[in-house]
């Protein structure tokens, strides 16, 4: 947060990508609470959110390691194993509306997410403005 606030500081655009999302226990405590850092270092001009995602090359790579991440992994995309959509899209709608009301602030893009939900949470997949995007 201190580097981004410099570097705003210092006249850079700054992007912010808050991923993954991850639906442990009290997550909006903890990303709301990210949130609110954030905004009390700097104003990005973009945020773009995206859930846990789990490549099977990644996957493989975890043998004989912590695999406890895995369990929220329910669903299969063409970016690999997913959190659900039921989900997913509850965490981004709680984000989403945070950050709208606390801090009227809408300039939000998903990474890696389905066409179905970007229009279930009302969001134009057609204007994909990521932060993978100039």
């Amino acid at each position: 947060m201190k580097a981004a606030r410099e570097l705003a500081r210092k006249g850079f655009t700054i992007r912010l990508r808050i991923d993954p999302l991850v639906p442990v226990n009290a997550w909006k405590v903890h990303y709301f609470r990210l949130v609110d850092d954030i905004f009390k270092c700097v104003n990005p001009e973009r945020i773009t959110l995206g859930s846990l995602r789990g490549l099977q090359s990644t996957i493989n790579g975890t043998k004989n390691k912590d695999q406890s991440w895995l369990l929220f992994l329910k669903e299969n995309s063409n970016w690999g194993k997913k959190v659900e959509f039921k989900t997913r899209y509850n965490m981004y709608k709680e984000l989403i509306y945070y950050f709208r009301n606390k801090y009227s602030y809408s300039e939000l893009a998903l990474c890696k997410e389905s066409k179905a939900m970007w229009e279930k949470l009302g969001l134009n997949w057609k204007n994909i403005k990521c932060n993978c995007i100039l």
